[in-house]
């Protein structure tokens, strides 16, 4: 498998990307190629073109969640492939994976929507969709994990603004997703935001493909000024853990990645960084 960087908050020293607080990555295993998040603008297809990616080839669009920041590119991602189709340019017809309750409305304090601006019903009219609370398969080691089990006491115990189902409510994010892939040194796992916890997710990726083994966790963590409680607890999680790299991005701060400097092999991440795995 191997996964670029298209869009994160940093970009490569030397390599004339564009960078934007959000998350896309390009993942192509086999003949598969996979599409995880699209950002919060056309950045990503812009970097996709000078790195001589074929968006147009892609295979699965899978969204993390419903922020803004992971799904606003949607509006850019439609129109490329709507112009291809015009042109009459060859190109295939991706899949949206993603958690079904990943359209539902977001809002927070005076913003009246932070999730996507793309309902289910329009985007249904581009492509396929297969939303599901499920892990489902992409590829013979590549899976969506679908909704992660909540099982540790110091993640997610905070909601972040309100959702909109049938009732206003606190969001708790139960849309929130990650990849799991099944490498042959052990799982690397691949997140947006980990709303729902980097630690449960790995400990759901671990139960969903039967390996407890983890070489690489490459993402958000979800660690922007956390409270003491969830930062120790993750820290003597990844102590344990022992994974071969750390790959922290996005929503982790300067604090938090040296804090986890001191338990793992962190490394640097940016627009433009390509990851392989066997």
């Amino acid at each position: 498998m191997k996964l670029t960087v298209l869009i994160d908050n940093n970009t490569l020293i030397d390599r004339y990307f564009l960078g934007e607080p959000g998350v896309s990555y390009l993942i192509q295993d086999s003949n598969i190629q996979v599409l995880f998040d699209v950002g919060y603008s056309d950045a990503f297809i812009q970097n996709a073109n000078k790195m001589n990616i074929k968006l147009l080839n892609t295979d699965f669009v899978v969204l993390s969640h419903g922020h803004f920041d992971h799904t606003w590119g949607l509006v850019p991602l439609i129109k490329l492939y709507t112009e291809a189709h015009i042109e009459k340019l060859k190109c295939r017809n991706p899949v949206l994976v993603a958690h079904p309750l990943v359209f539902n409305t977001k809002s927070m304090a005076d913003i009246n929507e932070i999730g996507s601006i793309i309902s289910k019903e329009k985007l249904s009219k581009h492509f396929s969709l297969k939303l599901s609370k499920n892990p489902f398969w992409l590829t013979k080691k590549l899976v969506f994990l679908g909704e992660i089990e909540r099982s540790n006491d110091f993640e997610n115990k905070e909601p972040l603004g309100k959702v909109h189902n049938d009732k206003i409510e606190d969001d708790y994010l139960l849309d929130d997703s990650a990849l799991a892939y099944k490498s042959s040194s052990g799982l690397v796992i691949i997140t947006g935001c980990s709303h729902s916890g980097i630690c449960n997710i790995i400990e759901y990726a671990k139960k969903v493909c039967k390996e407890d083994k983890v070489v690489d966790v490459i993402g958000g963590f979800h660690l922007l000024k956390p409270s003491d409680k969830q930062l120790n607890g993750t820290l003597a999680y990844f102590q344990k853990l022992k994974s071969k790299e750390l790959h922290a991005c996005h929503c982790v701060d300067l604090n938090s990645k040296i804090a986890l400097s001191k338990v793992g092999n962190l490394r640097e991440v940016g627009v433009g960084l390509s990851l392989d795995y066997k």
